[in-house]
């Protein structure tokens, strides 16, 4: 193994991006700033917002899929395990949202809703083989966010 006495960031991030990252934040917490690789730390950032908002869209995706499978691919009459673990899923989901939501992602998440429930109805029409549910969003972003909250069978 070679060992690097000098580190050309640049470089590094080419080789290694995880020792990129941590020689970047050792630099950051000596604020050693004029050594930072700055075209490659903005890339970083912008690529980690970009995947924050990927996952919290993608859970809200999930909730969109489960609900919808819930209340148009499930047996009304039956109230079994199917049901039970549909409901299990939307509840993780929901939670799961909720400890990632703030104020900008709920204004997000609205702006978007109509992409991310057109990608859930997609999923679902392929998954169940059907192809009845609503073009439209049936659910506001409230009720698809709220714990407690699940569609009248």
């Amino acid at each position: 193994m070679k060992v690097i006495e000098k580190v050309d960031l640049k470089e590094l991030y080419e080789i290694d991006e995880y020792l990129w990252i941590q020689e970047t934040v050792k630099l950051l917490k000596k604020k050693q700033l004029d050594q930072i690789d700055l075209e490659n730390l903005i890339d970083e950032l912008e690529s980690t917002a970009n995947e924050i908002k990927f996952n919290i869209s993608d859970l809200l995706q999930n909730i969109i899929r489960y609900l919808l499978l819930l209340n148009y691919c499930h047996d009304k009459k039956d109230r079994g395990q199917n049901y039970r673990d549909l409901k299990a899923e939307i509840t993780h989901y929901r939670i799961e949202t909720n400890r990632r939501i703030t104020e900008n992602f709920y204004n997000y998440l609205n702006d978007q809703i109509d992409h991310i429930y057109e990608n859930a109805r997609e999923y679902v029409k392929a998954r169940s083989g059907l192809d009845i549910f609503p073009v439209e969003c049936p659910y506001t972003l409230d009720h698809l966010l709220n714990e407690d909250w699940f569609p009248e069978l």
